[in-house]
């Protein structure tokens, strides 16, 4: 009985012991004592196990928030919270995406990656030696811990203890380059580019009619032989404020500057002035504003950011994809923005033009404005009516007055307003254009379309002292199959020629001011070089950066003329990606008038065939930084002569060389 009595009084003893302990974690954490959970890694060889035991920091009310003046109580959605712990701990119980770095770690030495922030508890780290396994000592539920308000998010980087890096380094953290805001987020961006051209030619070019530099030359024809080298320096300064990076900037100033130098020699007198004794060649250099707008975001229409912007000052505009009617840098007012998405993209445009300089083809605002309007109005249609291709509807008009001028001459002093073609009487016209236009992609089969219908009048036409209607049909098409780094390209182009330029009806297609983007294009001799129509007035057949069989004075300073021979182009090519910096590029074109009618009797020469010729061209595109940066081209062209050429020009086979160095920042 005595026995039995000793082994309750044990028993009740234990009991009482026991029920004095803590009975689950948060009793222990009452009496000032830890709990360790660990996550067990697999680790090899790792060291021996340490146990952290140090007393949990007793819990605080959470200090109170400072604020700003003015400032919510609720934290700004614009302005993110950076906690000073680690993502997904204690104090911030947001999940972390995988692969997401966390913000804050503590390093090695205690510090944290951003200088100054407020320190939070460290998490201790235990190592098992006998079982191999690293075991992480996870941070009080029940801590508090500080919260750091960004108050300016473009400053991150500084925070983190990134600088600038190199003014002269455009890719890396530069303020110069509107990666950081220079106040606010007001930014700035500046653009530096350099353009050389060295161009060898050959043109045919009459002999002079007071006098030539070679003697012995009495044929029409003079040498052809030319050289061009033009420097041009461009200044690009933009300050605009907003983020950009889904929505275009709130405010916008922009302004450009062009400078260009460029000397000429031939091989005849009177090619490049009127007086003969201004000698075979000619420099010259001009300052340009090609660039000066205000560009003002209206308002977002969606929550996905579509918009209405209004931009009004000289700016660049185009009315189709490929600059076959109309693309320049012209003085106007735009109203545009995008609707479902950015499915659709609309324009509305009116654009008063610029006087050109003569002899660079940049604007010159030293003199006075043009009569000659144009107003466009477009529409944009992405993925249809398949994905990837997108379509467009275009109407504009053209509305010219400078037949009310009278006479214009150029800065070489040949006539250019009214061309020295047929009666040589100024006149005033008004067209408009009716477009429709394409480019993507169905399935493999890339595909660039364009057409335009032109309506219009003129107060007396080319030939004919009485009003004529204009009617005129252009149509051009380049579709295009990738094999890997080899593209094949096929290209056609038709625009209507003047059967009878003597009636009431003009139906030859000429543009506003095309710049192609086609078959070729620069590299290409028939749109490269301006060919003159020699003994049937100061005119091109082609210009200069053109395809048009338009029959002007240039496209610069000259009128549209829709009694022409019109032009039809078919063409293949290939651009092989040699490297990831190297293209090379083959073209062939083959090339006729639409009718011979208004060359026949412009040239008073009968029986002209329409055959124009065939143009080869070899190109190659070296950017040695893989980048925009560095751009080196280099291209030969030829013109073989096709029948009608022949008959105009003789059998000479034609050249246009090109070397282009294009330096940017």
């Amino acid at each position: 009985m005595r026995a039995s009595n000793g082994r309750v009084g044990v028993i009740l003893a234990l009991v009482a012991a026991l029920a004095a302990l803590p009975v689950n974690a948060q009793e222990r954490r009452r009496a000032g004592q830890t709990v360790d959970r660990e996550v067990e890694v697999d680790l090899p060889d790792a060291p021996a196990t340490t146990r952290d035991t140090r007393p949990a920091a007793p819990v605080q009310a959470p200090a109170p928030t400072r604020r700003r003046p003015g400032q919510s109580e609720d934290v700004r959605v614009d302005e993110p919270v950076v906690p000073s712990a680690p993502v997904g701990v204690a104090g911030d119980q947001r999940r972390r995406r995988p692969g997401q770095l966390e913000a804050n770690v503590p390093t090695e030495t205690g510090e944290r990656a951003s200088p100054g922030a407020p320190r939070g508890p460290r998490t201790p780290f235990n190592t098992n030696r006998r079982s191999g396994l690293l075991a992480v000592a996870k941070p009080d539920a029940d801590a508090v811990y500080d919260k750091q308000l960004v108050e300016d998010r473009w400053q991150l980087t500084r925070q983190l203890g990134l600088t600038d890096f190199s003014r002269l380094d455009p890719y890396n953290q530069n303020t110069l380059k509107a990666d950081r805001p220079v106040h606010g987020d007001w930014f700035f961006n500046l653009g530096l580019t350099s353009d050389s051209v060295f161009e060898p030619r050959s043109v045919p070019t009459p002999t002079g009619a007071q006098g030539d530099a070679q003697p012995g030359q009495l044929d029409v024809l003079g040498g052809t032989d030319q050289t061009v080298f033009a420097q041009t320096s461009i200044l690009a300064l933009v300050y605009y404020k907003g983020n950009t990076t889904f929505k275009p900037p709130d405010y916008e100033y922009r302004l450009t500057l062009a400078h260009q130098y460029n000397h000429v020699e031939t091989d005849q007198a009177r090619a490049l002035r009127v007086d003969p004794r201004a000698g075979v060649d000619r420099s010259d250099n001009h300052l340009a504003v090609q660039e000066l707008f205000f560009d003002y975001h209206i308002r977002n229409v969606s929550k996905r950011y579509d918009f209405d912007s209004f931009r009004i000052g000289i700016q660049p505009f185009t009315t189709d994809f490929r600059g076959f009617l109309f693309q320049d840098l012209q003085l106007g007012a735009r109203l545009f923005g995008t609707r479902s998405n950015n499915i659709f993209q609309y324009n509305l445009a009116a654009f008063r033009r610029l006087e050109k300089d003569t002899n660079s083809g940049l604007n010159d605002l030293g003199k006075s404005l043009r009569e000659d309007d144009v107003f466009a109005a477009n529409l944009y249609w992405q993925d249809f009516p398949s994905k990837g291709f997108i379509s467009q509807v275009s109407i504009v008009h053209n509305r010219n007055r400078e037949g009310d001028e009278g006479s214009h001459f150029n800065e070489n002093q040949f006539i250019e307003r009214p061309a020295s073609l047929g009666l040589e009487a100024p006149r005033n016209y008004d067209v408009t254009y009716f477009g429709l236009n394409g480019d993507g992609h169905f399935g493999r089969l890339n595909l660039t379309t364009s057409f335009y219908y032109a309506l219009g009048d003129a107060e007396q036409g080319v030939f004919v002292a009485r009003p004529t209607d204009i009617e005129a049909v252009f149509a051009a098409a380049e579709a295009s199959v990738d094999f890997d780094w080899r593209r094949v390209r096929i290209s056609a182009l038709y625009a209507g020629g003047d059967e009878d330029p003597f009636d009431d009806k003009e139906t030859g297609f000429d543009a506003i001011f095309e710049n192609p983007v086609f078959a070729g294009f620069d590299t290409s001799y028939w749109i490269r070089q301006s060919v003159p129509l020699i003994g049937g007035g100061r005119v091109g057949i082609s210009g200069r950066n053109g395809v048009l069989n338009s029959l002007r004075s240039s496209k610069e300073e000259g009128q549209s003329n829709f009694t022409n021979p019109g032009t039809v182009l078919l063409g293949v090519g290939t651009d092989l990606d040699l490297t990831p910096s190297f293209r090379l590029s083959l073209n062939a074109n083959q090339l006729w008038f639409a009718d011979t009618a208004v060359v026949e009797v412009a040239r008073n020469q009968g029986g002209i065939d329409k055959a124009i010729g065939t143009d080869l061209s070899v190109a190659t595109i070296w950017r040695p930084f893989a980048s925009q940066n560095v751009i080196l081209r280099g291209s030969f062209a030829a013109l073989l002569p096709g029948k009608g050429f022949e008959q105009l020009y003789g059998d000479e086979t034609l050249y246009s060389g090109l070397l282009n160095l294009v330096l940017a920042y």
